[in-house]
């Protein structure tokens, strides 16, 4: 119960990977802050099971590229908890294409919810934790941003940009008693891998040393870490979860 009376706000965290992300905070006894955009409907269940569960939790509805929805989201944690401790930059999107097909369109929404969306929550967030003297903004980039990804110039770019925002956050903001970090996950389990084809999948874990792929559960792990005091001299930092792709 490391994290017992902190209280999180994970972006995109309906389903997937910032589920699992809430999922682990919550068991470490922090206070929850379930984000998605206002269409989902999969964020009602998430908090209904989280509520059935036993966890603190509540419900901040908003798109992070709109300045208002992200003061409000971080509005609604201080009102509901009192405080925030805890931002995890996870909501993301992919709109994947070759650099010479991909349009304009595809390009500004993949780095405004990506890499805007993540400053304008980062923003509104420090401005509590200015004030606390103490905060964890965690960034979820993608290895994609370091080592880049055919078909995803957007998503690469958007990615690379978070690395940048990670640390210009640890620097700006360390002697506030805030500290920023990034993980960088390889190939996760999802959906999305669940079903290519398995000759594909072997190509993919041929360069794994490991040699498996990893779970959204691996991510979590990591993410509690950075969120827990056993981090409190760690920022600015950006730490693979890749199974050793790469290294």
């Amino acid at each position: 119960m490391k994290l017992k009376g902190k209280t999180a706000l994970i972006t995109g965290s309906a389903r997937g990977l910032g589920k699992a992300i809430a999922l682990k905070l919550a068991e470490m006894g922090a206070n929850i802050v379930l984000n998605d955009i206002v269409s989902s409907e999969s964020l009602d269940e998430t908090y209904k099971e989280f509520r059935e569960a036993g966890y603190n939790v509540a419900v901040a509805r908003g798109d992070v590229t709109k300045e208002e929805d992200v003061k409000n989201m971080v509005k609604a944690a201080v009102d509901k908890f009192g405080a925030l401790h805890i931002l995890v930059n996870n909501a993301g999107i992919t709109r994947d294409k070759p650099m010479l097909l991909m349009s304009e369109e595809d390009w500004d929404l993949v780095l405004n919810v990506n890499l805007k969306g993540a400053f304008l929550c980062s923003k509104a967030a420090a401005k509590v934790m200015i004030k606390q003297r103490y905060g964890k903004i965690i960034n979820i980039s993608s290895v994609a941003g370091a080592y880049g990804n055919p078909g995803q110039a957007n998503y690469s770019a958007s990615k690379a940009g978070l690395i940048g925002l990670t640390k210009t956050i640890a620097k700006e903001l360390a002697s506030r008693g805030i500290r920023c970090n990034a993980v960088t996950p390889g190939i996760i389990k999802s959906q999305m891998t669940d079903v290519l084809p398995e000759e594909l999948k072997k190509k993919y874990l041929d360069n794994i040393a490991l040699g498996v792929f990893g779970t959204p559960e691996d991510v979590a792990g990591v993410v509690a870490f950075l969120a827990s005091p056993d981090s409190d001299y760690v920022t600015g930092q950006v730490i693979d979860i890749d199974g050793g792709l790469v290294m």
